[in-house]
C-alpha cells in the first residue's frame, strides 16, 4: 500500500490554512520538495490515512509547499509493532510521523526516541481545542510532551440489557461491585453462564493492563504512581483489591476463566459469547460500539443500540463512586532523528483537525480528545461517540510514566495465576510485588 505521488508546486513561505503551523524544532524545511512518511499497523487506521492522504497534500499545495506523503502500511500486533519500531528508533530508521498506543509513549520518549512537540503545540490553535485533561495526561515526567492524541474514548461495562431484561436481573447502573456480584449470580444460577468478561491473564498481553485492571485499580487507588519523582507505589491499598476482586469473580464461577487462557482470549470472550448474549457484562471502550459489534464491526449485533447499553465501573470500596476510565488511544508521535519535524507535525495537525479528524473517530468508533468537532460530519451522526465524549468529562485517569510496559507484565502474570486456581487475591498480590520489584529495579520502586 504504499504511495509514490509528487506535487510540482513552488515552496514559499508557511502560511497555515486551518489553524496548521509548524515552527522549526531541529528538523527544518528544506527548500524544496519534501517527501515524508507515515506509519499506520492497524488495518482500520491504514484504511482511512489512505484516504486521507491526499487532501494534506493538496492542502500544502495551495500554501505553497510540496509535500509528498509516503504511507508505510504495515499490519502488525501492538507486540510486533513495538519491536519493529523500536529497531528501527535505534537504526534512526524510523517513519517521520507514526501513530501509535498512548501507552508505548512513556518508553520510548523515556529512552529519547521521541522528539518534544512543546513549541509547535504552542504556536497551534488547535491546541487550544484539547480538553484540559487530554492536555494534562500528555505531559511526562520530564514536564515536556511527545504525542498528539488523535483519539479517544471512556473505557466502562458494556452489558447486555436485553438479556437481563429477559432474565429479570436488575440493569440499573450498580454502585458497588457487591451489588453487580450479585446480578452476576442470578444470571449464572439463570443460564450457567460466566457471565463477565474483564482482560486478565498473559494471553491478553497489555489489555489486560490497559482494558481491565488499571480501570479497576484507577477508580479505586490513583496514588500508586508518583508522577513527581517517577516511582511505583506497590504497596499502596488499590492494588490488592483489585487482585482480591479478580480472585472472586473467579472463585463464584463468573469469569470465563478457560477462554481467558487459551490464545486470542477476546475471540471467545468478546467476539462470539457477548455478541450471542452467552456472556453478559464485557469491560470496553468506546471502539466496541463500531469496531466490535457496529454494522461493520468483528462480530456484528444486529439492533445493537436497543440490545447492548453502558454501565460505569462500580465503586470497589465503600464511598467510591462509579466511574468511567479515560482511554487516551493513538498519538502521533515523531522521532528525535527524522530530518522532516516541521512537515510531520503540520501532517498531525492535518490529520486532527474538523473533517479529518472526524473522518478518523467515526472509523475507528472513537470520542474526539478535542471540544470543536462534534457539529463535524461523519462525527456529528455518532449519538454513542458524542456521548462517550461528554462521559470524558468526568472520567478518571492516572498518567504514569517508565516501568509501565513492566506493571503490565507484572499483572498478566499474577492474574493468569487467579486464573489458574494457583493463587487467591492475596497470593496473586505478593507474586505481582515480587515479580515488578524484579522487573522495574530499585529506581521506579517506591521505597
Amino acid at each position: 500500500m504504499k504511495r509514490n505521488r509528487t506535487l510540482s508546486v513552488a515552496l514559499t513561505t508557511v502560511v497555515a490554512a486551518a489553524g496548521l503551523t509548524a515552527c522549526s524544532a531541529g528538523g527544518g524545511s528544506d527548500d524544496g520538495p519534501v517527501t515524508i512518511t507515515i506509519m499506520e499497523y492497524q488495518q482500520t487506521r491504514i484504511d482511512i490515512v489512505e484516504e486521507l492522504i491526499p487532501g494534506f497534500e493538496a492542502e500544502m499545495a495551495e500554501q505553497g509547499r510540496d509535500i509528498t506523503v509516503d504511507l508505510v502500511a504495515d499490519q502488525l500486533t501492538d507486540e510486533q509493532f513495538r519491536t519493529k519500531i523500536t529497531q528501527q528508533f535505534i537504526a534512526g530508521e524510523a517513519p517521520d510521523l507514526v501513530d501509535m498506543g498512548d501507552s508505548f509513549v512513556p518508553g520510548f520518549a523515556g529512552a529519547g526516541y521521541l522528539a518534544p512537540l512543546d513549541d509547535y503545540l504552542e504556536d497551534w490553535d488547535g491546541w487550544d481545542a484539547y480538553r484540559p485533561q487530554f492536555k494534562e495526561a500528555s505531559v511526562r515526567q520530564d514536564g515536556q510532551i511527545y504525542s498528539l492524541l488523535n483519539t479517544s474514548g471512556v473505557l466502562n461495562l458494556f452489558y447486555r440489557e436485553d438479556v437481563l431484561t429477559e432474565l429479570g436481573v436488575d440493569t440499573s447502573q450498580p454502585e458497588t461491585w457487591d451489588e453487580l456480584i450479585d446480578r452476576l449470580v442470578q444470571v449464572k444460577e439463570a443460564t450457567g453462564d460466566t457471565p463477565i468478561v474483564l482482560p486478565a491473564g498473559s494471553a491478553w498481553g497489555g489489555g489486560t493492563w490497559n482494558e481491565g485492571f488499571q480501570p479497576l485499580l484507577g477508580g479505586t487507588d490513583q496514588d500508586y504512581y508518583d508522577a513527581e519523582t517517577g516511582t511505583w507505589d506497590l504497596e499502596s491499598p488499590g492494588w490488592a483489591a483489585v487482585f482480591d476482586l479478580y480472585a472472586e469473580l473467579a472463585a463464584e464461577d463468573l469469569l470465563p476463566t478457560q477462554d481467558l487462557l487459551n490464545p486470542n482470549p477476546w475471540q471467545p470472550t468478546k467476539y462470539e459469547k457477548f455478541p450471542a448474549g452467552e456472556i453478559q457484562v464485557a469491560a470496553q471502550g468506546t471502539w466496541g460500539w463500531k469496531f466490535d459489534w457496529g454494522p461493520e464491526g468483528a462480530t456484528p449485533i444486529p439492533d445493537l443500540t436497543e440490545k447492548v447499553s453502558t454501565w460505569q465501573f462500580p465503586g470497589l470500596r465503600d464511598g467510591d463512586e462509579p466511574y468511567g476510565w479515560l482511554n487516551l488511544g493513538g498519538v502521533y508521535t515523531i522521532p528525535e532523528a527524522s530530518d522532516h519535524k516541521d512537515e510531520a507535525m503540520l501532517l498531525a495537525q492535518y490529520l486532527t483537525t474538523g473533517e479529518p479528524l472526524a473522518e478518523q473517530l467515526v472509523a475507528s468508533g472513537a470520542a474526539s480528545p478535542r471540544d470543536d468537532i462534534s457539529d463535524v460530519e461523519p462525527y456529528a451522526s455518532e449519538p454513542e461517540l458524542l456521548q462517550a465524549g461528554v462521559d470524558q468529562e468526568t472520567s478518571v485517569f492516572v498518567p504514569t510514566g517508565d516501568g509501565t510496559d513492566q506493571i503490565a507484565q507484572a499483572v498478566a502474570t499474577a492474574t493468569e495465576l487467579v486464573l489458574t486456581g494457583a493463587e487467591d487475591g492475596e497470593g496473586a498480590y505478593r507474586a505481582f510485588v515480587e515479580d515488578a520489584t524484579e522487573l522495574l529495579g530499585p529506581s521506579l520502586v517506591k521505597q
